[in-house]
C-alpha cells in the first residue's frame, strides 16, 4: 500500500477553506441575530408580563422594588402590585439547567401563583413543572412548605424530584424575600 502525504500547501489550503466557511457562517448568524434580537426581546417581555398577570392579577402597573441583591442570589426582580402583594422573579437551578419563574406572594405571605417563564427540564419529566396540576398545589402555601416525602403537602412529580424540590425552594425564597422587605 502506498501512503499519500499531504503537502504543507494542502494543509494551508484546507485551513483556509475551514476559516472561510466559519467566517461566512458567523456572518450569517450575526445578521440573523441583528434582525431578530428586538423580536426575541419583545417576546420575552410579553412572556414575563403574562407570567406576572398569571401569578398575581393586577389592573395597574407593577412597580419595581429594590432589595439586597447580594443576599438573594436567585432573585432577579421584585415588583409590587399595589397593595395586593408582590411578584418575585427568580432564576434557579433545576435538574437539567436554569429555571426562570415568577411567584406571586400576597400581603399575608401566601403564594398566589407560580408561573414558569423559561426552563431546560426534560420533556415528559421535569417539564411537568409547567403543568397546572403541579403549580396549583402552591396556591395558598406559606413559608416552610415542603414536598410530601419531606412531610409537606406538595406532591412531587414522579421521576422529577429535583425539579419539584427546586420549585418548592424557589417559592420559599420568594416568601422570605418579600418578608425581608418589611
Amino acid at each position: 500500500m502506498t501512503e499519500t502525504k499531504k503537502s504543507s500547501n494542502q494543509i494551508v489550503k484546507l485551513a483556509l477553506i475551514l476559516f472561510v466557511v466559519s467566517a461566512i457562517t458567523s456572518g450569517v448568524l450575526g445578521v440573523v441575530n441583528y434582525f431578530t434580537k428586538d423580536i426575541i426581546a419583545m417576546r420575552r417581555a410579553e412572556a414575563r408580563a403574562e407570567a406576572y398577570q398569571a401569578v398575581l392579577p393586577y389592573d395597574g402597573e407593577y412597580t419595581s422594588v429594590s432589595f439586597d441583591e447580594e443576599a438573594w442570589e436567585t432573585v432577579d426582580a421584585i415588583s409590587q402590585a399595589g397593595g395586593e402583594g408582590y411578584v418575585v422573579e427568580l432564576t434557579f437551578s433545576g435538574a437539567q439547567g436554569s429555571i426562570n419563574a415568577a411567584v406571586g406572594v400576597d400581603s399575608a405571605g401566601a403564594i398566589t401563583g407560580v408561573s414558569i417563564i423559561e426552563h431546560a427540564e426534560t420533556s415528559g419529566l421535569g417539564a411537568k413543572i409547567t403543568e397546572d396540576s403541579f403549580r396549583s398545589q402552591f396556591v395558598g402555601q406559606t413559608l416552610g412548605m415542603a414536598l410530601s416525602k419531606n412531610g409537606g403537602e406538595i406532591d412531587s412529580i414522579t421521576a422529577a424530584t429535583i425539579s419539584s424540590q427546586a420549585i418548592v425552594d424557589a417559592c420559599n425564597t420568594a416568601i422570605e424575600v418579600v418578608e425581608s422587605l418589611g
